[in-house]
């Protein structure tokens, strides 16, 4: 099958970032003819405050990034992996989720995850961030069939914890998709090297959309890394984004797949260590 990443540069105007999503697909649609489509992480809204995000979050499902997502996959027939999404949570928790739908090619609703790991760390530069404090962890994993294809979900800091990627394949993961928002002084160092090891781990297709460029969050203009890339089940980066929004696409064969796994079965090799 054939995938298309959107690269965006998302900022703090959801209706803004809407119709930069939506213009983005419409070229893919027209240009590449995908059966498949990522959005990068956080896609409808980065940036701002606590309070401006908690106001862009929406309900899932009916909100207007999903609705957005769900008729533009049943409008033009295609899989929409609908990067990431600022979530609601009912009740009286003051944080959201950060938040993957997929869409088939009906606009029906076929996997949502909540992003596990928090992105807690300081910046060589001194930055920090604190994701933990507006945003609350999911607790699952998910993997949807994609016409054959079984998509694992994870999202931008998730690439740092290999057990994951590993939980996916156990589930029966071909191709994982990983919508994100590096930041520049992190990804330039640890981005290709970490989506590129995660490919050949799992023996899988490794596809990472990206933010790029800048965006003000508080006080700060902070710089994500881009660089959106498809990395096939050998680990080779087959396709890659050059800077700026755009979109790059790449052909997925779950035959390779296959093969890499059976060149060097690395599942049936794992042995439990004991405790």
């Amino acid at each position: 099958m054939k995938v298309s990443l959107i690269q965006m540069n998302s900022v703090s105007d959801k209706q803004a970032n809407l119709a930069q999503a939506r213009a983005l697909i419409e070229e893919a649609v027209r240009d590449e003819r995908p059966d498949w489509i990522c959005l990068p992480e956080v896609w409808d809204f980065i940036g701002g405050n606590r309070r401006s995000k908690m106001e862009a979050a929406e309900e899932i499902p009916g909100g207007p990034a999903y609705t957005l997502m769900q008729e533009l996959a049943k409008t033009h027939r295609v899989f929409i992996h609908a990067g990431s999404i600022l979530e609601k949570i009912p009740g009286d928790d003051e944080r959201i989720h950060n938040t993957t739908v997929a869409f088939d090619r009906d606009g029906k609703e076929v996997a949502r995850y909540r992003k596990i790991h928090m992105f807690d760390i300081t910046a060589p530069d001194g930055t920090a961030y604190r994701e933990s404090a507006a945003f609350k962890p999911g607790d699952a994993i998910a993997t949807y069939d994609c016409e054959g294809v079984t998509v694992g979900c994870a999202i931008c800091y998730d690439l740092r914890f290999p057990y994951l990627f590993g939980a996916l394949v156990d589930k029966g993961a071909q191709l994982i998709a990983l919508p994100s928002a590096f930041t520049m002084q992190t990804g330039k160092d640890h981005w290709e090297v970490l989506c590129r090891a995660r490919a050949i781990e799992t023996e899988t297709y490794f596809c990472a959309a990206a933010q790029t460029g800048a965006h003000t969050a508080g006080n700060e203009t902070r710089h994500t890394y881009g660089h959106s890339l498809v990395a096939d089940p050998w680990g080779h980066v087959v396709a890659k984004a050059s800077d700026g929004v755009g979109v790059v696409s790449a052909r997925v064969d779950p035959k390779r797949v296959a093969k890499a796994r059976q060149m060097i079965p690395v599942a049936q090799h794992r042995v439990k260590l004991a405790e």
